[in-house]
C-alpha cells in the first residue's frame, strides 16, 4: 500500500474545501507529519499551492495515480488535531470553509522566529504565587460554585461586578476575568481570555500583572513575527494565560481549562471575514469539542446568550452579593426649557462632584463639533453635491464638509429651498466640550474620542467628554456620570439598538465611584428602567420573548444570500425542496441591491441548520463549478452565502 498524506489546501476556493490525498516520496516521510505545511500541485490550476497535512494513512484501491507531495514548507506541526476539529465544526456550522478560518486562527510563517523557538528550550511550568491564588480563591468566592463549576466543565453566564477595582486603575471585571485565569492555571491548565478590543486587553493584563507567572498576549496589532512567535509558544505543552481578541478563541493552548468571552455583545467578536464565525459561536463549539469550562461574563446579557440560558445549555450563575450603581433618570423639571441638554438634576452632580475634587464623565453619541447638519429652514439633511454624503463642520463658523469624501462646501445651498443657510443637528464631543467649557469655567475639559484617545484621567476636578466605548478609567471612579444624546441612540433603525445601548450605558455607568450619581437624561421605557434596576438580564428575557413570535434572531437563524437572480431564487427553490418544513415565510425577499443582484434572507430553527447549512454550502460550490466553467465567457461566481446575519437587513 502506498502511504498518502491527506491534505487540506489553503485556498478560498469552495469546491477545494476538502481533504485531498497526495503520495509521499521516500525522502518526505519523515517530514510529512500531521499539522505540518507544505507545497503540492493542484492539476486542476496546474500550479503548486500550499497546504497542511491533517492525516496520513494508506491509498484506496481505485487504481487512480496519486500526485506527489511537492516539498514540506516547515516541520514544526502547525495545525493541531484540535484546531483542525474545531475549524471544521465551525466552517460547517457556517457553510464556509475550513481553511479560511485557519487562516485566521495560525499566523503566517516568519522563518525567524520559527528558528528561534525551535532552539529554545521549553519553558518550565510556572507555578502560580501562593498569594495570587489565595487573592483569585477570595475573588471566586464572591460567586458561590463558581471554582467548582470551573472544575466541572461547565458553561456559565456570569454579571461582573460593576464598579471600579479598589486596587488598580482597572474595572472589577478586569480582576475577576484575572481571577478566574489564576485560579484555573494554579490547576495547572490553560485559560483562554477573549475580549473585543485593546482597552479591554490593557485592562485584563493589567489585572494580572505581578499575579501570573505565565501570560501571553495574542494580538493581532502586533507584528507578524511577534504573532508567530506567540503561536509557536501556545504549541508546547506548559499551561498559559492567553489574553487577546475574537481569534484568540481559536488558540491552540496547552490544556485548555476555561475559555472566557468578555462582553459577548460588542460587535468586534463578530468576525467580519469569511465564513464569519462569531467568537462566542466559536467558544461554545469549542467547549463541546474539548470539555473545557465557559463563561461568558459582561455587564449586560445579550439574547442569544440569555437563549442559551433559556434553554438550559448555559448556567446563570448570580454574585453572592448583587450590586449596582446609583443610576437616576434625569428629565427636565417644571419651568426648565424643554431643549435643555443637561438637566438641573445632572447639572448639580456635576457641579457638587467637581466642587468635591473628582473627575465628571460625560458620555455623548458621537464625536466631533456638528456630526449632523440641516437646512436651517426646511430641516432638510445637508449633503454632499458630489457624493451625496451627509455634511458635518468641524468648528464654529467653519465651512461643512463631507463626511464621505472630504470635500469642502462653502458655497452650500440647500436641494429642497435653495437656503444657504444650516443649523446643528446634533452636537459632537467637541462642541459638547465647549458648551460645558462655558457652563464650567477654570475646569479642566477632557476630550476622549477615536480622534482624541485616552485612557486614563487622575483624580482631579475634570470633566471628561467621550463617546461610547471610548470613555477612559477614572483613579478611583467617576464620581458623577452624565449619559447625554440617549434618545438619539435609539433612533437607529437596528434590530438590537436597545441591547447597544443597555450595554453602552452600563459600561459608563461601572465606571463611577461607589455611591456616585448616574443620570441617563431624556430617556424612559424598558430600557431605562433595566438600566436604574440593573436587571439587564431580565430586559434580554423581554426582549426574547417579544422576537420569538416574529421569528427574529437569535431566536431563529439567519442566512443571507446574495447573488445574480436566477442563481438566488434557483437556490431557494432547491432549500424548499430539500428542507420541506421551511414555511412560505421563512423568506424575506428577493429585494435588488444597489451594487446589482438581489439579497434574500432565510429564517430557519435551530434544528434544520445542519441541513440548511449542507445544502447552502453545495450550492456555493455548484455556482464556484459553474463559474469555473464559463470564465472564458467573463462570468464568475456571483452567489455568496453568510449565516447567523444579526440584522434582518434587507
Amino acid at each position: 500500500m502506498t502511504s498518502v498524506a491527506r491534505v487540506l489546501i489553503d485556498s478560498p476556493l469552495p469546491q477545494l474545501d476538502r481533504l485531498f490525498d497526495y503520495a509521499v516520496p521516500a525522502e518526505l516521510d519523515a517530514d510529512a507529519v500531521p499539522g505540518v505545511r507544505v507545497k503540492v500541485p493542484l492539476r486542476t490550476a496546474g500550479r503548486v499551492v500550499e497546504g497542511y497535512v491533517v492525516e496520513r494513512g494508506e491509498a484506496e484501491t481505485s487504481g487512480r495515480p496519486l500526485s506527489d507531495l511537492d516539498s514540506v514548507v516547515s516541520t514544526v506541526p502547525v495545525l493541531t488535531p484540535p484546531l483542525y476539529a474545531l475549524a471544521r465544526r465551525a466552517a460547517d456550522r457556517a457553510a464556509g470553509s475550513a481553511s479560511d478560518i485557519l487562516r485566521l486562527a495560525i499566523p503566517k510563517r516568519m522563518v525567524r522566529a520559527e528558528k528561534a523557538w525551535l532552539a529554545a528550550e521549553t519553558p518550565p511550568v510556572a507555578a502560580v504565587p501562593p498569594e495570587a491564588a489565595a487573592w483569585a480563591s477570595g475573588l471566586l468566592a464572591g460567586y458561590p460554585g463558581l471554582a467548582e463549576a470551573l472544575a466541572a466543565g461547565e458553561r456559565l453566564a456570569l454579571d461582573a461586578p460593576p464598579r471600579p477595582s479598589t486596587e488598580r486603575v482597572v474595572g472589577a471585571w478586569a480582576e475577576l476575568l484575572a481571577a478566574i485565569a489564576v485560579h484555573t492555571l494554579a490547576a495547572g491548565r490553560s485559560t483562554l481570555l477573549v475580549v473585543p478590543d485593546q482597552r479591554d486587553e490593557d485592562q485584563v493584563l493589567a489585572a494580572l500583572e505581578g499575579r501570573a507567572p505565565e501570560v501571553v498576549r495574542d494580538d493581532a496589532r502586533r507584528s507578524g513575527p511577534e504573532r508567530y512567535a506567540t503561536y509557536l509558544r501556545l504549541l508546547t505543552p506548559a499551561p498559559c494565560i492567553v489574553v487577546g481578541n475574537r481569534s484568540t478563541v481559536y488558540a491552540p493552548a496547552s490544556q485548555t481549562g476555561v475559555v472566557v468571552v468578555w462582553d459577548d455583545g460588542d460587535p468586534l467578536l463578530a468576525e467580519p471575514l469569511s465564513p464569519g464565525v462569531h467568537a462566542r459561536d466559536a467558544a461554545l463549539i469549542r467547549q463541546e469539542l474539548e470539555g473545557s469550562a465557559l463563561v461568558f461574563a459582561g455587564h449586560t446579557r445579550t439574547t442569544d446568550v440569555e437563549r442559551l440560558v433559556q434553554i438550559g445549555w448555559v448556567r446563570d450563575l448570580p454574585a453572592a452579593r448583587r450590586a449596582s450603581p446609583r443610576v437616576v433618570l434625569s428629565a427636565t423639571r417644571e419651568g426648565e426649557s424643554r431643549g435643555a441638554r443637561v438637566p438641573s438634576a445632572a447639572f448639580a452632580a456635576a457641579r457638587e462632584a467637581i466642587a468635591g475634587g473628582g473627575p465628571v464623565l460625560v458620555q455623548v453619541a458621537r464625536p466631533g463639533y456638528a456630526p449632523v447638519l440641516v437646512c436651517a429652514d426646511c430641516r432638510t439633511p445637508a449633503r454632499c453635491r458630489h457624493c451625496g454624503g451627509p455634511m458635518r463642520a468641524r468648528r464654529a463658523g467653519a465651512a461643512p464638509e463631507c463626511t464621505w469624501c472630504g470635500r469642502s462646501a462653502p458655497n452650500w445651498s440647500c436641494t429642497n429651498c435653495e437656503s444657504t443657510k444650516l443649523r446643528m443637528a446634533s452636537a459632537g464631543s467637541e462642541r459638547t466640550a465647549d458648551e460645558l467649557g462655558r457652563a464650567f469655567p477654570n475646569t479642566r475639559i477632557i476630550v476622549a474620542d477615536g480622534e482624541h484617545p485616552v485612557s486614563r484621567v487622575e483624580h482631579r476636578p475634570a470633566l471628561v467628554v467621550a463617546t461610547r466605548g471610548a470613555e477612559p478609567a477614572a483613579v478611583g471612579g467617576y464620581r458623577a456620570v452624565i449619559l447625554l444624546d440617549g434618545d438619539r441612540m435609539l433612533m437607529a433603525e437596528q434590530l438590537r439598538i436597545g441591547e447597544s445601548c443597555l450595554r453602552w450605558w452600563s459600561h459608563a455607568a461601572t465606571l463611577a465611584a461607589p455611591g456616585a450619581p448616574v443620570h441617563l437624561v431624556g430617556v424612559s421605557g424598558p430600557v431605562a428602567r433595566a438600566l436604574a434596576t440593573w436587571t439587564q438580564p431580565a430586559y434580554a428575557r423581554a426582549e426574547l420573548a417579544d422576537r420569538v413570535p416574529l421569528h427574529m434572531p437569535p431566536a431563529v437563524r439567519v442566512a443571507a444570500l446574495e447573488g445574480a437572480v436566477p442563481v438566488v431564487e434557483a437556490t431557494l427553490a432547491e432549500l424548499r425542496t430539500a428542507v420541506p418544513s421551511l414555511g412560505p415565510e421563512a423568506v424575506l425577499g428577493p429585494v435588488p441591491q444597489a451594487e446589482g443582484g438581489v439579497r434574500a434572507l432565510v429564517r430557519f430553527d435551530y434544528g434544520h441548520g445542519k441541513a440548511v447549512a449542507e445544502h447552502l454550502r453545495a450550492a456555493v460550490v455548484a455556482e464556484a463549478l459553474r463559474a469555473r466553467r464559463a470564465r472564458e465567457r467573463g462570468t464568475r461566481n456571483t452567489l455568496r452565502v453568510r449565516l447567523d446575519v444579526p440584522e434582518l437587513d434587507l
